[in-house]
C-alpha cells in the first residue's frame, strides 16, 4: 500500500510492557510438580512450555509528524526485554522518517533485513508484528476510517466466539464455568489438555454431557503428542464429537502432521505459532491441516492477511488465534478478520478480556456469543486511563 502525496512520515516509536498480572496465571492454578523460579516463570507439565506468573504484553506506540499515533501490540510473555531490544535498537531505525501509510513495502522491507540471518521467526517477528499493526492504525486514523474499510468489504459485523480456557482446579468446578457461559449466550468452547487432569477423554465426555449436543468443544492437545498417540487419542474422542483438535504433534514436525490428519476423523487445527505465509505454505501444500489459526500477536496485520488468504485458496478454515495481550492485537484481529471469507470463529480469551478496563468507552465487545467490531479510526481502541497506569516506558 502506498499514497505517493502523503507528506507525513513516522516521527518516534515508544515501547511499553502493559502489567496484566492476575490472583491465578494462565490456564488456572499450578499443578503439582509446578514451580515459579527466581525470574518468574514455571514451566506447565503437561506440555513442557514455560509461562511467566504474572501475564503481561508489550505495546508500541508510533507517533508521525503530524501528530498521529497509532498503537500496536505483541506477543510478551516471555523475555519481553528481547523483543523491546531488537525494535529499539535495530527496527526504529528502519522505520522513523518512512511515510506510514506504505505499511507494507515498510513491513517486506524490515523482514528482509534479516533473511540471510535465519530470522524468520521468533523475537524478531513478534517485533515486526507490533509496528506493522501499529502502523495500520495510524493509516486507518490518517483516512479517518476503520481499519477494516481500508483491508477490503466488511463481510460480517459480528464474529462468533469460542470461549477458550477453563481456568478452575477441578473437572466439576470447570464444567460449571463453561454452563455459566452458555447461560449468557455461548455455545463454543476449547479446553487445554495440560489442565484437564482427568485426561481429555473424561474432561471432553463430562463437557459434552454438560453442554448438549450443539455445543462445539475443541481440544488444545499443545504440540504434546507423538503420532501414534494423536491418532489414538482422536479415536477415542470421536463418539464425543470434538470440533477439532489443536496442535497434536510438535510443529517442526511437518510431516508427522500430516500423517495424523491421514490417520484421522477429526479435524485438526494448527497455526498460532506461525509468523509468516512461509509458514503456512509449508503445511498447506502437504494438505497438512483442516483449520488454520493465526495469531495476530505473532504475524501483525500485514501477514494475518497473507496466511488467512492463503489458506482461503485451499478452501481451509480459519479461526483466528488469540493469546494473552492487552486487546490491542485483539482489535486487530477483529478488523482483518471481518474482511475475509472463510472464519467461522474466533478465541475469545476470557480470563484476559474481561479482567481490565482496557480501551476509553466501550470499544471491544464480546456477548452472547460473539465479537462486535470497533468502530473507530484505524484499530479503534485507545488506552484508558487505567491500562496506561498499567504500561511502563522501557528503552530509549
Amino acid at each position: 500500500m502506498s499514497s505517493p502525496d502523503s507528506q507525513d512520515r513516522v516521527s518516534e516509536i515508544q515501547i511499553y510492557l502493559v502489567d496484566l498480572s492476575q490472583d491465578e496465571p494462565y490456564l488456572g492454578a499450578l499443578r503439582e510438580g509446578e514451580a515459579v523460579n527466581e525470574a518468574g516463570y514455571f514451566v506447565r507439565k503437561g506440555n513442557r512450555t514455560v509461562y511467566p506468573r504474572k501475564n503481561r504484553s508489550l505495546v508500541v506506540k508510533i507517533v508521525t509528524r503530524d501528530g498521529v499515533t497509532g498503537w500496536g501490540e505483541t506477543y510478551g510473555l516471555v523475555a519481553p526485554l528481547a523483543t523491546a531490544a531488537i525494535i529499539s535498537d535495530l527496527l526504529t531505525g528502519f522505520v522513523v522518517g518512512r511515510d506510514p501509510n506504505e505499511v507494507e513495502a515498510i513491513h517486506d522491507d524490515l523482514y528482509d533485513l534479516m533473511r540471510v540471518r535465519g530470522y524468520t521467526g521468533g523475537f524478531y517477528l513478534d517485533a515486526l508484528a507490533a509496528i506493522d499493526i501499529a502502523l495500520w492504525d495510524v493509516v486507518g486514523k490518517i483516512q479517518n476510517l476503520p481499519l477494516y474499510e481500508i483491508l477490503g468489504s466488511p463481510r460480517r459485523s459480528l464474529i462468533p466466539a469460542y470461549v477458550s480456557g477453563l481456568p478452575r482446579p477441578t473437572l466439576a468446578g470447570r464444567l460449571e464455568l463453561a454452563r455459566e457461559w452458555q447461560s449468557l449466550g455461548f455455545n463454543a468452547f476449547k479446553f487445554a489438555l495440560p489442565v484437564a487432569d482427568e485426561g481429555a477423554l473424561a474432561e471432553l465426555s463430562a463437557l459434552r454431557l454438560t453442554l448438549g449436543d450443539d455445543a462445539r468443544i475443541a481440544v488444545d492437545l499443545h504440540w504434546s503428542l507423538t503420532e501414534d498417540a494423536a491418532v489414538q487419542l482422536a479415536a477415542d474422542l470421536q463418539p464425543f464429537d470434538p470440533w477439532f483438535l489443536e496442535a497434536p504433534v510438535p510443529t517442526e514436525e511437518i510431516g508427522t502432521l500430516r500423517r495424523v490428519v491421514q490417520r484421522t476423523a477429526a479435524c485438526i487445527a494448527v497455526g498460532e505459532e506461525w509468523r509468516t505465509h512461509f509458514d503456512a505454505r509449508l503445511r498447506l501444500e502437504r494438505l497438512a491441516c483442516h483449520i488454520v489459526q493465526p495469531e495476530m500477536g505473532h504475524t501483525g496485520i500485514t501477514q494475518f492477511l497473507r496466511i488467512a488468504r492463503l489458506a482461503e485458496t485451499y478452501r481451509i478454515s480459519v479461526i483466528p488465534h488469540a493469546t494473552i495481550g492487552s486487546g490491542i492485537f485483539l482489535a486487530a484481529s477483529l478488523h482483518a478478520g471481518a474482511v475475509l471469507t472463510e472464519v467461522e470463529s474466533h478465541e475469545f480469551q476470557h480470563s484476559i478480556f474481561g479482567a481490565f478496563r482496557h480501551f476509553t468507552g466501550d470499544a471491544l465487545r464480546c456477548e452472547a456469543g460473539a465479537y462486535s467490531l470497533p468502530d473507530g479510526p484505524g484499530l479503534g481502541v485507545e488506552p484508558s486511563d487505567a491500562m496506561l497506569a498499567r504500561m511502563t516506558r522501557m528503552l530509549p
